[in-house]
C-alpha cells in the first residue's frame, strides 16, 4: 500500500532548488551521471523549481560543449537569480567568516544567491567548498548573523526518488 507524502507528515510541495555548475556538468560524469540526470529528470516533473545564478551562466559558458548544450535544454525550466548587492554582500561575509577562502568566493556566491533567492536547497556536487559536514552548519551560521534562514546543501544523490 502506498501512502502519500502528505499523510506521513512530509511535505509535498514544489521544493526550489538552486543548482550550480557541477551537477550540470554531473550528467556527463561517469560516477555522477545518473543522479544528475535523475535529479533533472524531478526538476522536469515539476518536483523541483530549478534557480541558478549569473555565476552558473559565466562557469558554463567555459564548459565543454556538450554540458553547454544540455545547460540549453534546461532553460525552460530556470529561473535566474541576479548576482546583486545582496549576494555579493553575503558571499563577502562568508569569505570574512573564514567559512572559505576569497580564491574560491565564486563557490561561496552559489550558497550567497541560493541564500538571498530563499531556495529550499542548493544541490551540488562540490563536496570541497558547498556540500561539506563542516562548511554547512559555517554557512549556516554566517546565514543566521546575517539574518537568512538556513539553507539546506545536498548532493543529488540525497535528493532523487529511489525505488524500493
Amino acid at each position: 500500500m502506498q501512502i502519500a507524502g502528505a499523510v506521513m507528515g512530509q511535505d509535498v510541495r514544489t521544493r526550489i532548488a538552486y543548482t550550480d555548475t557541477s551537477v550540470f556538468g554531473g550528467v556527463f560524469d561517469e560516477e555522477s551521471e545518473a543522479s544528475s540526470k535523475a535529479f533533472f529528470s524531478l526538476v522536469g516533473s515539476g518536483r523541483f523549481s530549478l534557480l541558478i545564478s549569473d555565476v552558473t551562466r559565466q562557469e558554463i559558458a567555459f564548459a565543454p560543449d556538450h554540458v553547454q548544450a544540455h545547460f540549453e535544454k534546461l532553460l525552460a525550466f530556470v529561473q535566474l537569480v541576479p548576482v546583486d548587492e545582496p549576494v555579493l554582500a553575503l558571499r563577502d561575509a562568508y569569505v570574512a567568516a573564514g567559512v572559505i577562502t576569497a580564491k574560491w568566493a565564486e563557490d561561496a556566491a552559489h550558497v550567497a544567491a541560493a541564500t538571498v533567492a530563499q531556495a529550499d536547497l542548493i544541490v551540488s556536487w562540490n563536496f570541497r567548498h558547498i556540500v561539506h559536514f563542516d562548511k554547512i552548519r559555517l554557512y549556516n551560521a554566517v546565514n543566521a548573523m546575517e539574518d537568512y534562514r538556513p539553507l539546506e546543501i545536498r548532493s543529488p544523490l540525497e535528493v532523487i526518488d529511489y525505488e524500493d
